[in-house]
């Protein structure tokens, strides 16, 4: 029998070049791998050019049963545009909107898209996680631009029966990780003391060997048609747990004063950066029951071997 195509956006990044290289050691589906410039995936998968900004040059979809929509305008923690929803909607709203438009027109079957937690809202009291049903409520403009995109979807998959499958991750990490969680290997590798040993709240991670997994259970099963999930290691953390879990797979001391939460956040008032305290003192859990319940889905990997995976990843990259 032959082996579907599934077309991948954002293969350059993070999640979507996962993706490809899972599909490629998998080879129950052929990657195609999207991208605005040529790729490291040349010679290994078919390849197309795809700019979300210009949809009048999307390629054919050819023999396409599925689209893996990963690409996006990521949320950043210093916004320079002068409107920031603006530019987060030029490309995860109308780029989505046009790409999953296209997509429909060629009998593309189904189409999976990469959204966030940010949807669901920025924190959760301890012990109430976000479920995968709940009304929306973003706080930001990517968090917005995402919601948009979801409705959007939603509203064209009941138009032209082109399933659509949602997934919202939380913070996702795993070998090649960057953004603040580099930054973390960074300062505990060095032996920073940090005032982060009394945070008592819980967060939510997803390692990307467990969302690419959970990706790919999407692509082909029935029960996922038209759904939204949140995805997880199914595990719990405080900032302090992680940092700990961290400090011990890089094998060095964990130097963490215990100022508390309070203290932390009336600094960070004071230097204006009370959203990144709240960040790391405030709680952010999903639930991932309905995943497992609908697909049978269960994390593959343990949260301890992602994060060893990833701490491995990060000194390999020191000694080169």
């Amino acid at each position: 029998m032959k082996a579907s195509k599934v077309l991948i956006t954002g293969v350059s990044g993070f999640i979507g070049e996962a993706l490809v290289f899972r599909l490629l050691v998998d080879k129950k589906f052929i990657p195609v791998a999207a991208a605005r410039r040529a790729t490291k995936f040349q010679g290994l998968c078919p390849v197309v050019s795809l700019d979300l900004n210009a949809p009048e040059a999307f390629p054919a979809f050819d023999d396409v049963s599925v689209v893996i929509h990963a690409a996006a305008r990521v949320h950043v923690m210093n916004e320079t545009a002068s409107d920031a929803l603006s530019e987060f909607r030029k490309v995860n709203v109308d780029g989505t909107l046009h790409l999953a438009k296209k997509a429909a027109e060629s009998g593309v079957k189904r189409f999976i898209f990469i959204s966030s937690i940010k949807v669901n809202g920025e924190s959760t009291p301890p012990g109430k996680p976000f479920l995968a049903d709940d009304v929306p409520a973003p706080m930001d403009p990517y968090g917005v631009s995402k919601r948009e995109a979801e409705d959007a979807l939603k509203q064209l998959g009941s138009e032209t029966g082109m399933e659509v499958v949602i997934v919202r991750p939380p913070l996702v990490y795993g070998p090649g990780v960057k953004a603040n969680f580099l930054s973390m290997l960074r300062w505990l590798s060095r032996g920073v003391p940090l005032p982060l040993g009394a945070i008592h709240n819980q967060r939510s991670l997803v390692a990307l060997e467990n969302l690419v997994d959970f990706i790919v259970t999407c692509i082909n099963h029935p029960d996922a048609a038209n759904e939204t999930f949140l995805v997880s290691d199914g595990y719990d953390l405080s900032t302090t747990q992680l940092l700990r879990q961290l400090a011990a797979a890089l094998g060095k001391k964990c130097r963490l004063l215990p100022i508390p939460q309070r203290c932390i956040i009336i600094v960070a008032t004071l230097l204006k950066q009370k959203a990144v305290a709240q960040r790391i003192c405030g709680s952010l859990q999903v639930d991932i029951n309905k995943a497992h319940e609908l697909l049978g889905w269960v994390p593959p990997v343990s949260i301890e071997l992602a994060m060893r995976r990833t701490v491995d990843h990060y000194q390999d990259k020191q000694t080169k």
